[in-house]
């Protein structure tokens, strides 16, 4: 105990606590009683303490460092353990406020759906490429026709972006369903928001951590990770996105979509060697091509062109 403050707190709780004196409580501590005493002579510094509360009030967000290089600016010659001082015994410390994510429309029991882009389910799912860099899967789910809207593949995404990805499925002009999402900052940000808003498009976000509220875009994302993230081995972003649109674009219940052509298993069967073995000298590897399940050769670099929305949308089963 070095301040007379803490010398003090100490005291009177060695008081209440054991019921002594000043006196004897002084004495147990080893300290002195006119510590208890003493009362400071020092002027107020009035003029400091009106400039400190202006600043204060002026910047209400900034700390006590901030307000010392103010008034050193202003010309008081003061150092910033004495601003601190008078900062803290004003109540003048900023107060950390934290960051709440609340969704801007009420959270209510969502009726089912009765026609077609009533309402549309939204959410994200997660893989990693061969070198660890994370996908992000945004997939967008019409809850009466379960068919896929959207499914887009990207590092990252942000509020803007999925406002212009549902901007270009032609939500807000000719369509304004309802979008169902989670709590996630994408979906509650401000740029959403203010999309949302100003093209006349609900929101509805579920409760925290109940994510049976969003069943069908869950079914979906179940259905994606086991027929096609689980069993692919992804390069690179590029060939992420190819295979996955490639998927979208079977017929339930096809079956699995072809490997790529560097996959240890894909590479060891077209070199007729051990997986992860070298090409054997003499043989031309840079043609390795793979087959989709009714055995016709597909170029894992050149699928075919799709639309969002289209008729051959991959769809949940029912």
């Amino acid at each position: 105990m070095v301040k007379p403050t803490v010398c003090r707190q100490a005291v009177g709780l060695v008081q209440a606590e054991l019921k002594l004196s000043q006196r004897q409580a002084c004495r147990a501590l080893g300290l002195s009683r006119s510590i208890m005493r003493y009362r400071s002579v020092r002027p107020v510094p009035t003029k400091l303490l009106e400039q400190l509360k202006a600043l204060a009030s002026r910047w209400p967000r900034r700390g006590y460092r901030y307000l010392w290089r103010l008034l050193r600016r202003d010309g008081h010659l003061v150092n910033h353990k004495r601003v601190y001082r008078l900062y803290q015994a004003e109540g003048l410390a900023v107060r950390t406020r934290r960051r709440k994510r609340l969704a801007a429309t009420p959270r209510l029991v969502m009726p089912p759906p009765t026609r077609p882009n009533e309402r549309w389910s939204m959410d994200f799912v997660s893989d990693v490429t061969e070198s660890g860099r994370k996908l992000r899967v945004f997939a967008v789910v019409d809850d009466f026709t379960r068919r896929c809207v959207a499914l887009e593949v990207d590092t990252s995404f942000s509020g803007g972006r999925l406002a212009r990805i549902l901007r270009s499925l032609g939500t807000g002009d000719a369509l304004r369903p309802t979008l169902v999402s989670d709590n996630g900052p994408e979906f509650t940000s401000k740029a959403m928001d203010k999309w949302a808003s100003a093209n006349r498009v609900p929101l509805h976000v579920i409760t925290p951590g109940k994510p049976v509220e969003n069943a069908f875009v869950e079914s979906f994302n179940g259905r994606l990770r086991d027929e096609c993230l689980n069993t692919q081995w992804f390069a690179d972003l590029e060939h992420a996105r190819r295979v996955i649109a490639a998927w979208r674009d079977l017929p339930p219940g096809t079956g699995r979509i072809p490997e790529h052509p560097l996959h240890p298993a894909a590479r060891a069967e077209a070199l007729g060697g051990e997986p992860g073995g070298d090409a054997r000298d003499g043989e031309d590897t840079t043609t390795v091509g793979v087959a989709d399940t009714a055995g016709v050769p597909v170029e894992a670099c050149e699928l075919p062109e799709r639309s969002f929305g289209g008729p051959d949308s991959a769809r949940i089963p029912g």
